[in-house]
C-alpha cells in the first residue's frame, strides 16, 4: 500500500465535480456499444455477455481509453496535488506616500491671501494629518530638490518642519518638478515599495517642461495626485523686502496657474487633480485617491513561512504527452488549432493620448522578420493581427507598416514617434475620435494652429468631448506663452541694441570733456612760467620768517609734553596700588563671570530658527551636486 505525506491535499478540490460527466460519457458508450451489435433481441441478457465478449474486444477502439485517462489526467493536475510548502515573507499591510512641495519664488504670488506660500502651507499639515496610515516623506524643490523628512510614521516630524520652509532657504533658484518627483519615487522605491502615492503641491509648470513630466508620470509606477495653488488671473511676487519681482527688461513678473496642464499631468499619472479651496474639499478629495490603495507590505513574522504549496498538477502534464503525440498523428489537435484561429477576431482601436516611447522600444525592425511571432502562426494571421502582434511586442516600425486599419496605423506611428506621419493617417478617419488624436500628434508634432484646428473639428463631431476642450484649452495657453516669450527676447534686444547705442554716446562725450580739460591746464602753466622774477624774491623773505617762528612753537610744546608724562606716571603708580588692593576681592566674580560667558558663547551657536538648519543641510547637499550636473541655463529664477 502506497504511503503519501502528511500534508499531502488537493488545494482546489471542486474540480473532481468534473469526473462526474466522464463517468456518465463512458457509461453512455458502453451502453451504446452494446447495443449496436444486434443481437440483444435473439441472446438473452445472462447469455449475451459471454458469447459477444470476444468479438467486441476486437472491435473495441482505443478512443474511449484515452479520453478518459486524458481527462482523468487533467482534472487532478487542475485540483492541483500538494504537499510541500513555498518558504516566503509573512506580511502586513502598509502604505507609502510622499509630499511633494513646491518652494519656488512664485510660491510668494500674492493673488491668494496672505500669499501662495502660506496656504500651501497649511493645507499640507491638514493633508499629513489626515493621511493616518502608513508612511509619510517630505521632498522640497525649487531649481533642485531635497529631502526634508525621509519616510515616518510620526505625522508630528512634518508638522514641526513645515512651517520652517521657504524659497529664500532654497540654496538654487528655479522651479524643477521633475527633480522633486524623482526624488520622491526614489524615497518609495529605496523602502521596498512597489506601489504608493505622490501628492504634489504647486502653483504651475512651464512649458519646456511638460515632455519630460509627462514621459516621468508615463513610467513610475506611483499615482501622482496634484493640489493645484493660485489663479488663473496670477499676481506679482511680492518678495521679503517689499519689492516686486521684475524680469531684467524691468517687466513685473505675474505667475499664472495653469490649471490644464496639471489636469492633464494628473490623468498621466493616474492620480486626482484638485484646485485649492477656501474648506478642506480638496485635501479630501486627494487623499481619498490614495486611501486602500497601492499598499504594500513588511516582514512580520520570523519563520518566512506562508500559506503558499508547490503544485505538482503541472507535472502530471507530462504523462499527457504520448497521447498527445497519438493524437497528433491522427490530425485532431492540428484541425483544432486551425479552426480556433481562424475564427480570432480582430480588435477594434479606440481613440487614446500616446505617449512617445523610450529609444529601446522604437527600434527599427524589419516587417519580415517579425520578431515574437512564431512560424506557424503567420499564415493565420491577416494584416492588422500581425500588426498587433508587432505592436504588442513595441515593434512600432513592423506594425505601422503592416497595419490597414487606420486608427491602428496612427496608433503604431505615434509611438515610433513619426507624429507628421501619425497626423495624416488619423486624417483619413472622419470621427471625433480621428480628428482628436490627429490633434494630439499635430501638437507633438510642434504644429499648435493645426492642432486647435483639429480639436475644433473633433468638437464638432461630438461636442462633449471632455478630453478635447482640455487639450484645446491647453495647446492655446502653450501657444500664448510661446508668443509672449517671443515678445519678451525681441524687447530685450531692443533694450540692449539702445543701451549699447547710450554707452557709445556717453565715451564720445567723455573723450570730448578731456581734450578741454587739456588745454585749460596748459593755458595755467604758460601763465605760471610768465610770473614776475620780484614776486619769487619776496615769496623766499616770507618762507623763512614763517620757518623760525614755526621752530619757536615746537620747542614750547615739548616742555609742555614733558609736564604731562611727568603726571600720568604718578597716576599710573596710583592706580596700580588700587589694583592690587582690589585684586583679591575680584578674582572669585571673575571666574563666575568667565564660566557664565562661555554657556552664553555655548547657546549663541545653537540657532533659534530651525530653517537654518536646513539651509545649511541643503546647501551642503547642493554643493555636492553642483559637480555631477551642469546647470541649466534656460532656467528660470521663479
Amino acid at each position: 500500500m502506497m504511503l503519501l505525506p502528511a500534508d499531502f491535499h488537493f488545494l482546489r478540490p471542486e474540480w473532481f465535480y468534473a469526473l462526474i460527466p466522464l463517468l456518465l460519457a463512458v457509461w453512455f458508450v458502453k451502453r451504446w456499444r452494446a447495443k449496436a451489435t444486434g443481437w440483444q433481441g435473439v441472446i438473452a441478457s445472462h447469455l449475451y455477455q459471454h458469447l459477444i465478449t470476444g468479438k467486441q474486444q476486437s472491435v473495441t477502439s482505443l478512443f474511449v481509453p484515452f479520453l478518459a485517462l486524458t481527462w482523468l489526467l487533467s482534472v487532478i493536475a487542475l485540483a492541483g496535488p500538494t504537499w510541500e510548502r513555498i518558504p516566503q515573507p509573512v506580511y502586513q499591510v502598509k502604505t507609502g506616500h510622499v509630499l511633494v512641495l513646491d518652494m519656488s519664488l512664485s510660491m510668494r504670488a500674492t493673488d491668494i491671501a496672505p500669499d501662495r506660500l502660506s496656504r500651501a502651507k497649511y493645507k499640507a499639515i491638514d493633508l499629513v494629518n489626515l493621511i493616518d496610515e502608513g508612511d509619510m516623506g517630505l521632498v522640497a524643490y525649487a531649481g533642485d530638490a531635497f529631502v526634508i523628512s525621509p519616510l515616518t510614521e510620526d505625522a508630528n516630524t512634518l508638522n514641526a518642519l513645515l512651517p520652517g520652509l521657504s524659497p529664500e532657504i532654497m540654496p538654487v533658484a528655479g522651479s524643477d518638478p521633475v527633480q522633486g518627483l524623482r526624488l520622491a519615487e526614489t524615497l518609495l522605491t529605496n523602502a521596498g515599495f512597489q506601489n504608493g502615492m505622490l501628492y504634489w503641491i504647486t502653483d504651475g509648470v512651464e512649458i519646456s517642461q511638460m515632455k519630460e513630466l509627462s514621459d516621468f508620470l508615463s513610467e513610475t509606477p506611483f499615482k501622482v495626485n496634484i493640489l493645484g495653488v493660485g489663479t488663473e488671473e496670477g499676481a506679482p511676487i511680492k518678495q521679503l523686502n517689499g519689492e516686486l519681482l521684475k524680469r531684467n527688461n524691468g517687466s513685473i513678473v505675474v505667475p499664472k496657474l495653469n490649471a490644464g496642464a496639471l489636469k492633464q499631468l494628473s490623468r498621466q499619472g493616474g492620480g486626482t487633480f484638485a484646485e485649492l479651496t477656501a474648506n478642506d474639499a480638496d485635501i479630501r478629495q486627494l487623499s481619498a485617491t490614495g486611501r486602500f490603495e497601492n499598499r504594500e507590505t513588511e516582514d512580520n513574522d520570523n519563520n518566512n513561512q506562508g500559506d503558499e504549496w508547490r503544485e505538482a498538477g503541472p507535472y502530471l502534464l507530462l504523462l499527457l504527452l504520448p497521447i498527445a503525440a497519438f493524437a497528433f498523428k491522427r490530425g485532431l489537435i492540428f484541425a483544432l488549432l486551425v479552426s480556433v484561429t481562424l475564427t480570432l477576431p480582430t480588435p477594434p482601436a479606440s481613440a487614446q493620448q500616446q505617449e512617445k516611447p523610450s529609444a529601446a522600444e522604437s527600434e527599427e525592425t524589419p516587417q519580415s522578420d517579425m520578431p515574437g511571432l512564431p512560424w506557424w502562426k503567420k499564415p493565420f494571421l491577416n494584416a492588422d493581427q500581425q500588426g498587433l502582434e508587432a505592436y504588442n511586442a513595441s515593434q512600432y516600425d513592423a506594425a505601422s507598416s503592416n497595419f490597414e486599419d487606420p486608427a491602428w496605423k496612427g496608433a503604431a506611428q505615434y509611438r515610433e514617434g513619426d507624429y507628421a506621419a501619425a497626423a495624416e493617417t488619423y486624417g483619413q478617419l472622419d470621427t471625433a475620435d480621428g480628428y482628436y488624436n490627429q490633434g494630439n500628434a499635430l501638437a507633438r508634432a510642434g504644429q499648435l494652429d493645426a492642432a486647435i484646428a483639429a480639436y475644433d473639428k473633433a468638437l464638432e463631431k461630438r461636442p462633449t468631448f471632455p478630453d478635447a476642450k482640455d487639450n484645446k484649452a491647453l495647446i492655446e495657453k502653450l501657444k500664448e506663452q510661446q508668443d509672449q516669450q517671443q515678445q519678451n527676447q525681441q524687447n530685450q534686444q531692443d533694450q540692449n541694441q539702445q543701451d549699447q547705442s547710450q554707452q557709445d554716446q556717453q565715451q564720445s562725450e567723455q573723450q570730448d570733456g578731456d581734450s578741454g580739460q587739456d588745454q585749460q591746464n596748459a593755458e595755467q602753466q604758460n601763465g605760471q612760467n610768465q610770473q614776475d622774477p620780484q614776486q619769487n624774491s619776496q615769496q623766499d623773505q616770507q618762507n623763512a620768517d614763517q620757518q623760525s617762528e614755526q621752530e619757536q612753537q615746537e620747542g614750547e610744546q615739548q616742555e609742555d609734553q614733558n609736564a604731562q608724562s611727568e603726571e600720568q606716571q604718578q597716576q599710573g603708580e596710583q592706580e596700580e596700588q588700587q589694583a592690587q588692593a582690589q585684586q583679591g576681592h575680584q578674582e572669585q566674580s571673575e571666574r563666575d563671570k568667565e564660566t557664565q560667558q562661555r554657556l552664553n558663547n555655548l547657546l549663541r551657536r545653537v540657532p533659534d530658527d530651525p530653517a537654518f538648519l536646513l539651509k545649511r543641510k541643503m546647501q551642503l547637499e547642493a554643493q555636492k551636486r553642483q559637480y555631477r550636473r551642469p546647470p541649466d541655463s534656460n532656467r528660470s529664477d521663479w
